[in-house]
């Protein structure tokens, strides 16, 4: 089976070089240059190696990995950070500022390629702050691209253990982000898939409007409460037989009901 790869990014054509490689080494590549892409791709299809460019054109790399890792398809997918290249600087032979400071005076101002290598180093580790498993630089080797590539899916792919949670009709792979029910494959949105989860994690309780927008939107959302009400209607609307779980609490919110649980308000 042939390892799926996504790359997101404002200027895809860039890495070239390091895509042809990963195709050549028998990898499907999708190419996406918005987040919104990205996130769509993740929810619907999925895949098994998501590569991050330091741009996109709607979201900085960063804060995107930031969002994946925090809930949605991507919280365990091994994801690798692309960023711009930048060539490592020489040794120099510069006495230290920790060498300037015991005479008493401050050290010389730093260079544009010392600059460009901080800036470098800093972005690389935002990516692993945010959590990302590997960070390649677009003027490194292809082939050692490679060989990180596949040491970083050998890391996170070997004896991988699935997490499902399953009621009733609905069975939700936390590991793929996918919902079935009745054994039938049913699509939905990443905030379709983020807001059955919060259902099915906290049930036989009623959950207000304002706790599943923190929960599932997060504290930085400023829409209508309205909005939880039209993403409830579509989850219901394709869970099918299962959407008779999730019960209407009248001017709070809304409450899920395992079967066999009494309903009680």
């Amino acid at each position: 089976m042939r390892t799926s790869v996504v790359y997101g990014s404002r200027e895809p054509n860039r890495a070239a070089v390091i895509l042809e490689a990963l195709q050549a080494a028998g990898m499907t590549v999708t190419v996406a240059q918005k987040a919104k892409e990205v996130q769509g791709l993740l929810a619907h299809r999925g895949c098994d190696l998501l590569i991050i460019g330091q741009k996109l054109v709607d979201e900085d790399g960063v804060d995107l990995v930031k969002q994946l890792r925090a809930k949605g398809p991507a919280r365990q997918m091994p994801i690798v950070a692309l960023v711009e290249h930048a060539d490592q600087p020489a040794a120099s032979s510069t006495p230290s500022k920790h060498a300037y400071a015991l005479f008493g005076r401050s050290g010389p101002a730093s260079s544009p390629n010392q600059s460009s290598a901080k800036d470098r180093v800093s972005q690389r580790l935002a990516f692993f702050q945010a959590g990302a498993d590997e960070c390649l630089s677009l003027n490194w080797d292809a082939a050692e691209c490679l060989a990180r590539i596949k040491a970083v899916l050998r890391r996170t792919q070997v004896n991988a253990s699935e997490e499902i949670i399953n009621m009733g009709e609905i069975e939700l792979n936390l590991t793929s982000y996918t919902l079935h029910i009745s054994k039938k494959r049913v699509p939905l949105t990443s905030k379709e898939l983020d807001l059955l989860y919060v259902f099915l994690s906290s049930s036989n309780r009623v959950l207000s409007r304002p706790y599943l927008i923190e929960r599932v939107w997060g504290y930085n959302y400023f829409g209508s409460p309205r909005t939880v009400d039209v993403h409830v209607r579509r989850l219901r609307e394709k869970l099918g037989v299962a959407a008779k779980y999730i019960t209407t609490i009248p001017c709070v919110g809304y409450k899920l009901v395992p079967p066999g649980a009494e309903m009680r308000r």
